[in-house]
């Protein structure tokens, strides 16, 4: 589903990234893990297309994000670490927006839209504007604007940041009910107990490049993914 070659990403004489490969399979949960500077999101910017890289391919689903930018985007959803959205808007404003742009029906939306907000328990807000929403009430719009057109990759960028217990144990369901349907996920978290119990496989960047990628079951071999990641951290 994404395949990420021989990324290189510099910012003048800097190298954020360096030469990085990762290759994230459809069906599977994928943990992107480091500290911050560490490279993540600069990672997953390039990945959505929203910044331009110096080296190496990125490929999701078999088409370029440099020759068909338009195409990848047209299959993923992207959640960054904060939901920076249009607060003019009211919570349905916003997804409708949403959904007209990935040519969701208006039969599709408007289950799909009463799904999601009664998940996360959204829905007597929806006609809400999102500038009364709190930083909680914003990530769970961004997380249904997310998945109400059945994007085929879902990128996310510390989801869990600023959502309740029972939001975050909702959003790890569906994250297992988009991988069950075949899709992929590509997310980014500083929880590790989270990436261990959720991921099939993890990655440890560091200084820009991959320290360590393995499936749950080999970081377990070593202890668990909280000591891998102090263990790497620790040596330089």
């Amino acid at each position: 589903m994404l395949e990420i070659k021989n990324f290189s990403k510099h910012y003048g004489s800097f190298c954020a990234v360096n030469n990085l490969s990762i290759n994230v399979k459809d069906g599977e949960i994928y943990g992107f893990i480091g500290h911050n500077g560490a490279g993540k999101s600069t990672t997953i910017k390039a990945v959505v297309g929203a910044m331009d890289f110096d080296g190496g391919e990125i490929i999701i689903d078999g088409t370029s994000v440099k020759k068909e930018p338009i195409a990848c985007k047209k299959k993923i959803a992207y959640v960054p670490d904060n939901p920076d959205i249009y607060e003019y808007l009211t919570g349905i404003q916003y997804l409708g927006f949403v959904c007209d742009m990935y040519g969701v029906s208006k039969e599709e939306r408007a289950g799909r839209i009463n799904e999601y907000a009664e998940v996360f328990q959204l829905s007597s807000n929806l006609g809400d504007l999102i500038s009364s929403y709190s930083h909680g009430m914003k990530q769970k719009l961004v997380l249904i604007s997310a998945l109400v057109h059945n994007p085929k990759l879902l990128v996310l960028d510390e989801p869990f940041v600023g959502l309740d217990p029972i939001a975050s144990f909702k959003l790890k369901e569906l994250m297992r009910e988009v991988t069950g349907k075949g899709g992929a996920i590509f997310f980014s978290t500083h929880v590790l107990e989270v990436a261990e119990k959720l991921c099939d496989r993890v990655g440890i960047i560091k200084k820009g490049e991959l320290a360590f990628e393995g499936t749950v079951e080999e970081v377990k071999e070593r202890g668990n993914l909280e000591s891998l990641f102090l263990e790497i951290e620790g040596n330089e």
